[in-house]
C-alpha cells in the first residue's frame, strides 16, 4: 500500500515538472518582427485607451477566458452595476474596463493563443510592442486607410522626438470599435493618382457605438477610461501617468488554459515610407462620403451570431469590410440600380376621381405600359417610360335601384273537420240456461218480462216465485232425461 502511494506521488511530480518545463520553454519564445506584426495587426487601429487595456489584459490569458464566460452569464448587467459586479468577482482593473466591450473580450477568447503570445511579448518588452503598433498605424495612415471621420479622430502628434499617430473617439462619450481586414489595410501606398478615391477610406467599417459614461465617471479609479493611454515615445502603457507594471492579482477558480503556439499566416506589410506623415498615397474621398457604420443612411447591422456579431477580424480572418457602397447596403441613388423605387411621374398613386371612389369595375385604370410602374429620372432599370395617366377617370354610373319584392300572402290553414263520435257498443243482457252464458255461439234475444210489480232480482229478472219454480222443474227434467253422472248417485 505504501509503495503504491509513493508511485502515485512520483508520477504526479513528473507530470507537473513536464507541464512547467513546457510552459517555461514556450514562454521564452518571444514573438518579434513579422510575428509580432501579425499579432498586433487586428487591434493596432483601435482607440489608444482600448488598445492599452487589451495589451495589459493579454498578459493573463486565463483571466481572459474567465472574464468572457462570466460576462456571458451576466448579460443583464450594464453601466455601473456591471463594473461593480466585475470588481466583486475579483477581476483586475483592465478587465473591469473591458467588460464594457463584450465583442472585444469575445474576440480575445476566440483567438486566445494569439493574445497569449502577445501578452508574452508585452511582459518581455512593452516598448517593442508599442513600436510595432505605431509602424502599422503609420502604414495605414500613409495610404489613407486610417483617417478621421464621424466615429474617430486621427491625428499626428509629437511625443518626445517621435511623431506618432493618435486615435481617439470622435464623441468622448461613445466608442466605436473599427472592423477591418489586416491584409487589405496595411498595404503599400500608391505612387500615383488612383481612380478609386474611396477604396482605401472604405476599408474600415464600424459597429454599434458603446457608451462609456460609467468608465468616464470613474476616471480616478484604476479602471477609469481617462487614466489609460499609450506611451508612444519609448515608453509602455501609461496608467494615471505611470508606466503599467504586470501585477495581476486575479486567481482563477479553475485554471484550465494551457499555452499553445499561435498559427502565423502571411506576413503583414509594415514598411511605411519616411514621409508617411505627408500621406504620399492619400487621396481625399469625394464630398459627401461617409464611412460605413451605424450613422450612415441605409446601414444594416450585422445579423446576430453570424461570425461573432461585431467581432473584429483576427489574423487574416473575419469579415471583409464593405467597399465603395457595395457592402450589402443599397445606396439611395437616382434610380440607377438602387434598391428603392423612386417615385415616377405620377405613377404608383391612384388619380383622384370625381365619382368619389374607384373607377368602374373596382380596378385601377390601365396605363400605357401594360400595368408596369414607370421608372424614375435615372437611366437604369430598362423599363420604358409611361405617359401621364388621366387625371379624371370615367365617372361611375349610379346603380339601378332594385325593385321591392312582392309580399307573399300568408297561407290560410285548412279547417280540420271535427272527429265523428263513435257510438258506444250496446251489450245485450245475458241469458240462457247456465248462468247467462249463450248457447250455440249466439246470444238469444231477451224475453220481455211481465210487469208484476215485484222487486227485480239480481239476475236481471223480477222476483217471481212461480216462474222460478217452473224454471227449476224444467232443469230437473232435463237432467233426468240425460241419465246419471258416471260414478255418482242418481238424483
Amino acid at each position: 500500500m505504501c509503495l503504491r502511494r509513493v508511485m502515485v506521488v512520483v508520477l504526479a511530480a513528473l507530470m507537473a515538472c513536464q507541464w512547467v518545463s513546457g510552459s517555461v520553454g514556450y514562454a521564452q519564445a518571444i514573438p518579434t518582427g513579422d510575428q509580432l506584426n501579425q499579432l498586433v495587426a487586428p487591434i493596432a487601429l483601435y482607440p489608444d485607451t482600448l488598445l492599452a487595456q487589451i495589451c495589459a489584459a493579454s498578459t493573463d490569458p486565463q483571466q481572459v477566458m474567465d472574464a468572457d464566460n462570466w460576462l456571458k452569464q451576466n448579460q443583464g448587467l450594464q453601466g455601473q452595476a456591471l463594473q461593480d459586479a466585475a470588481l466583486k468577482a475579483g477581476f483586475d482593473p483592465a478587465f473591469v474596463s473591458l467588460v464594457t466591450f463584450p465583442q472585444v473580450l469575445d474576440m480575445m477568447a476566440a483567438n486566445i493563443d494569439d493574445y497569449a503570445a502577445l501578452g508574452t511579448a508585452f511582459k518581455a518588452n512593452q516598448q517593442t510592442v508599442m513600436s510595432a503598433i505605431q509602424v502599422l498605424r503609420q502604414q495605414a495612415y500613409a495610404n489613407g486607410a486610417l483617417d478621421s471621420n464621424e466615429y474617430q479622430t486621427v491625428s499626428v502628434q509629437q511625443d518626445g522626438n517621435t511623431k506618432v499617430v493618435v486615435v481617439q473617439p470622435a464623441n468622448p462619450q461613445v466608442v466605436y470599435v473599427p472592423q477591418y481586414q489586416p491584409q487589405q489595410v496595411y498595404v503599400a501606398a500608391p505612387s500615383g493618382p488612383s481612380t478609386g478615391d474611396v477604396v482605401a477610406a472604405s476599408l474600415l467599417s464600424f459597429g454599434a457605438g458603446i457608451a462609456i459614461g460609467a468608465l468616464i465617471s470613474n476616471n480616478n479609479q484604476p479602471w477609469g477610461w481617462g487614466g489609460w493611454g499609450g506611451g508612444w515615445g519609448g515608453r509602455g502603457v501609461i496608467v494615471h501617468n505611470n508606466v503599467w507594471v504586470v501585477n495581476n492579482h486575479y486567481h482563477s477558480p479553475r485554471p484550465y488554459y494551457r499555452p499553445r503556439p499561435p498559427v502565423y499566416g502571411r506576413p503583414i506589410y509594415a514598411r511605411p515610407p519616411n514621409n508617411w506623415n505627408n500621406r504620399p498615397g492619400y487621396r481625399p474621398p469625394p464630398p459627401g462620403y461617409r464611412p460605413n457604420g451605424p450613422n450612415k443612411p441605409g446601414y444594416r447591422p450585422p445579423p446576430p451570431n453570424n461570425g461573432g456579431g461585431n467581432r473584429p477580424p483576427g489574423n487574416g480572418g473575419g469579415t471583409r469590410p464593405p467597399g465603395n457602397g457595395s457592402g450589402g447596403t443599397r445606396p439611395p441613388g437616382n434610380g440607377n440600380g438602387g434598391g428603392t423605387r423612386p417615385p415616377g411621374n405620377g405613377g404608383g398613386t391612384r388619380p383622384p376621381g370625381t365619382g368619389g371612389g374607384t373607377p368602374p369595375g373596382g380596378t385601377r385604370p390601365p396605363g400605357n405600359g401594360g400595368g408596369t410602374r414607370p421608372p424614375g429620372n435615372g437611366n437604369g432599370g430598362g423599363r420604358p417610360p409611361a405617359t401621364t395617366r388621366p387625371t379624371t377617370p370615367t365617372p361611375r354610373p349610379a346603380p339601378t335601384p332594385r325593385p321591392a319584392p312582392t309580399p307573399r300572402p300568408a297561407p290560410t290553414p285548412a279547417t280540420r273537420p271535427a272527429p265523428t263520435t263513435r257510438p258506444a257498443p250496446t251489450r245485450p243482457a245475458p241469458g240462457g240456461s247456465f248462468s247467462g252464458h249463450p248457447q250455440g255461439g249466439a246470444k238469444p234475444a231477451q224475453r220481455p218480462q211481465p210487469q208484476t210489480g215485484a222487486r227485480p232480482s239480481g239476475f236481471g229478472g223480477n222476483n217471481n216465485g212461480a216462474a222460478t219454480r217452473q224454471a227449476s222443474n224444467r232443469g230437473k227434467a232435463s237432467a233426468g232425461s240425460s241419465g246419471a253422472r258416471p260414478g255418482g248417485k242418481p238424483r
